[in-house]
């Protein structure tokens, strides 16, 4: 899954720049880019248990993961992940998911990719879409939604899939996202957790192994300094991204020196 992308003017809102919470729940509408979203009863379960048991450990070879303790069973989160393959999207529900944290995911993604059976499966598993052409106030309220009503969002701060070994630079709409949450409810608590996911190849293939492993978290609340105007919003959403890409290349940094150390680990692809 793509990861997607707001435009400045997007962010704009109401008082001191925030996007106040709403005083009902917001919906997508059925004519909207995407369609409703939801975690289906059905769907969903089915979905974590095929990938957790049958999918990931027969595709995959040994699987490492990192720092599951990371992330918090309740309270709003946004996992930011590195991009490698389009198998992130279901290795990071077998890291993070509900058999590991009682927790769905709800997948930020490009409006092209909820399109047809696609989307359709997409917006059952909670995914939702953003124009990344058109980007419109309503993506970003309803992501602060979900983030208000402490849900678990994966949205990847690079954009598209990087093949490379190395943190691209990364997008503003993260970290825009993040702090419009923080600001639209006092104490939120809103954590971004950086994720690393590295494959022994390029492309992955059968048996190809895997590391996955989940940073320390950084905490959206001290970037807003008790402040919710344009300028210290915007501010804390800049210093957001770059601490987040800063923490990304240490993460990899520090597990590239791991496997150059060690020759039976995996090199970089």
């Amino acid at each position: 899954m793509k990861s997607s992308e707001f435009s400045e003017s997007s962010a704009a809102g109401s008082k001191g720049g925030a996007i106040a919470p709403q005083t009902a729940p917001m919906r997508w509408s059925k004519t909207g880019p995407s369609g409703p979203s939801h975690c289906s009863p059905v769907l969903t379960p089915l979905a974590y248990f095929l990938g957790q048991h049958l999918v990931v450990p027969g595709y995959f070879g040994p699987i490492t993961i990192t720092g599951q303790q990371r992330v918090p069973t309740r309270g709003p989160v946004i996992l930011a992940p590195t991009h490698r393959a389009r198998w992130d999207s279901i290795l990071l529900p077998f890291a993070t998911g509900r058999h590991v944290t009682g927790r769905d995911l709800r997948f930020m993604v490009t409006a092209d990719e909820v399109k047809g059976l696609q989307g359709w499966f997409i917006r059952r598993l909670g995914g939702f879409a953003v124009n990344v052409r058109r980007p419109t106030i309503a993506s970003l309220r309803y992501g602060i939604e979900l983030l208000l009503e402490g849900e678990m969002l994966v949205i990847y701060p690079e954009g598209g899939i990087r093949r490379e070994d190395q943190i691209h630079g990364l997008k503003p709409g993260l970290a825009r996202l993040a702090v419009q949450a923080e600001a639209a409810k006092s104490g939120l608590g809103l954590q971004v957790l950086p994720v690393d996911i590295f494959y022994g190849e390029a492309f992955p293939s059968w048996r190809c192994p895997v590391q996955i492993h989940i940073g320390e978290p950084l905490l959206v609340q001290g970037y807003l300094q008790g402040q919710d105007t344009p300028e210290v919003l915007k501010a804390g959403a800049q210093q957001l991204t770059q601490d987040l890409q800063a923490r990304l290349e240490a993460m990899v940094a520090e597990r590239q020196a791991i496997a150059a150390a060690d020759p039976s680990l995996p090199a970089q692809p």
